[in-house]
């Protein structure tokens, strides 16, 4: 493999951050009339696509071409003016809303069949009894089963209005005869917040994936359960979580800081500013806190990271955030198709920006995540390159910076190794899911009825399975060698079972036992003596 071995932990890391593309929105007053006012500009396209549509020699799908028009032309803006297309606009408000219409089951096309991974708790399917391991094979009729089946067009048979019946044949293992089931199709959630638990007795932990419609009330239900059970410290994990909704991630901060605090700046290209301020008590204001951040939180997830740090609330731990400090509003295109287009650039409440510089083009943009890896920025904090006149001073005097990112307080360094960014990636994209479901589908049985207890006590991933993954993905062959990471893998191994068994709870609560920041957390607390 060469030098390139060393650069596999920055392809496996660079598809992240197209996550960030998710922006939030702004009120302006300017009407649809005057935005879309007639002019010269204008014209001179609409007229080029007519004479396209009509005198050019050969037929030309005119819609591709508008599409191409319109992503250069937001490529010329910055990295995070996009544009959605008409087939990508409603998953991306499902997204968005954080949830959508159907049946409540996660799925694999798998082996010419529709296998239900599992059912989602207290959605249709699970209300009507499917289970992990059933195979979809009709819907309404319609056959979901043989070569040349898609998940695009399998979603569109189980998805479909509010209330509709779908009427679906299952196989199930060990049923002689198909089995019939009708469902009425309800609003399920896309669950934002992964996880919420206990890590000791008086430390609680809430993991947010992504910051929509439906983020704040998941939140808010997980720390007031977190702290009916009477944790004193809380930690926000942050990491990877792209943002999303501005008002998400205000409504979390006023849980935290106390009335009038300011929590974000912003500012359009008229120089108008828009200051934003805690408005309530919140419950947690005189909790202590720690926020969890990566090389791959962004845009909302910097905004609370920036607010807390500003107003001296709470300890941010982990690397310096993405640094995307622009603010985007979408705006329909009147044939279903919509941009988010940057009409705004946030600053914390010291004033810091913490966008990063764009102007060399998208390409330079995002190799700035590549150039971390190499300038060993993910393995010091020393090598953070910031300029004094970024320099700002929160309200207790500590020294904060702007011009990309959010530096954290405590720095933890990533295991950039092969190895270890091998086994994080395929036991969080998917690829050792796949190995799992089969490994389930043989042992079913052994798992059916036992409770998320008796698992955590009672079950450990052995060398059997860890060999027969190793050979599954192939890592020998590919020269990676993780033995040095066998407790890891059995770990990774245990909490993806669990993910399918239990859900996303189950999943974190089991990777969060080896994980280097959540020690350093309990390190930190360790520590620190009631007299302190």
């Amino acid at each position: 493999m060469g030098n390139s071995k060393k650069y596999i932990p920055l392809f496996l890391g660079i598809a992240v951050v197209f996550g960030v593309f998710v922006g939030s929105r702004l009120n302006f007053n300017d009407s649809n009339e005057k935005i879309f006012a007639t002019n010269s500009k204008k014209d001179k396209l609409n007229r080029l696509i007519d004479y396209i549509d009509y005198e050019y020699v050969d037929e030309i799908n005119t819609d591709s071409i508008v599409d191409v028009t319109v992503n250069g032309i937001l490529e010329n803006l910055d990295p995070h003016s996009v544009y959605i297309p008409v087939d990508q606009y409603e998953d991306n408000a499902d997204d968005m809303r954080g949830n959508f219409v159907g049946i409540g089951v996660s799925f694999y096309p798998y082996n010419d069949t529709i296998a239900v991974i599992r059912a989602i708790e207290g959605g249709p399917a699970d209300r009507a009894g499917i289970k992990g391991g059933d195979r979809i094979l009709f819907a309404d009729g319609k056959k979901l089963f043989g070569e040349g089946i898609h998940r695009d067009s399998i979603s569109k048979y189980l998805k479909g209005e509010i209330n509709s019946k779908v009427k679906l044949k299952v196989y199930r293992k060990g049923e002689e005869d198909l089995m019939d089931f009708t469902l009425k199709r309800r609003r399920v959630p896309i669950v934002s917040v992964d996880a919420s638990y206990k890590l000791t007795d008086e430390i609680g932990y809430i993991k947010v994936n992504r910051f929509s419609e439906a983020t704040f009330n998941e939140f808010k239900t997980s720390l007031d359960n977190l702290i009916d059970e009477d944790i004193t410290t809380l930690v926000l994990d942050l990491r990877d979580n792209p943002g999303g909704y501005i008002s998400a991630a205000e409504r979390i901060l006023d849980e935290f800081l106390s009335d009038d605090k300011l929590v974000l700046i912003t500012r359009n290209k008229n120089g108008d500013e828009n200051r934003s301020y805690a408005t309530r008590k919140g419950d947690f204001e005189e909790g202590k806190l720690y926020v969890l951040i990566n090389e791959n939180s962004a845009s909302a997830s910097e905004i609370v990271a920036g607010a807390l740090q500003d107003n001296d609330k709470g300890i941010i731990l982990g690397r310096r955030s993405f640094g995307k400090g622009l603010v985007q509003r979408e705006m329909a295109l009147g044939d279903g198709s919509a941009v988010r287009l940057t009409i705004a650039r946030y600053y914390t409440p010291t004033g810091r920006s913490i966008q990063r510089p764009y102007g060399n083009g998208n390409g330079d943009y995002y190799r700035d995540y590549e150039n971390r890896y190499r300038n060993g920025e993910m393995q010091s904090s020393d090598s953070i390159k910031v300029a004094d006149s970024l320099k700002f001073v929160t309200p207790k005097g500590k020294i904060v910076y702007g011009g990309g990112g959010i530096i954290p307080d405590v720095f933890v360094p990533k295991d950039t190794s092969v190895e270890n960014e091998t086994l994080q990636y395929v036991a969080r994209n998917g690829f050792m899911a796949y190995f799992i479901f089969e490994y389930l589908e043989a042992n079913r049985g052994y798992f059916e009825g036992m409770t998320l207890k008796q698992f955590t006590k009672g079950f450990e991933a052995d060398e059997a399975l860890t060999e027969d993954f190793i050979a599954y993905a192939n890592l020998e062959e590919a020269q990676i060698d993780i033995s040095g990471y066998v407790k890891e893998l059995k770990q990774a191994l245990k909490a993806n079972i669990a993910e399918q068994l239990y859900g996303p709870n189950a999943f974190e609560f089991f990777l969060n036992m080896e994980d280097p920041m959540i020690k350093k957390v309990l390190e930190m607390e360790a520590r620190i003596t009631p007299e302190q």
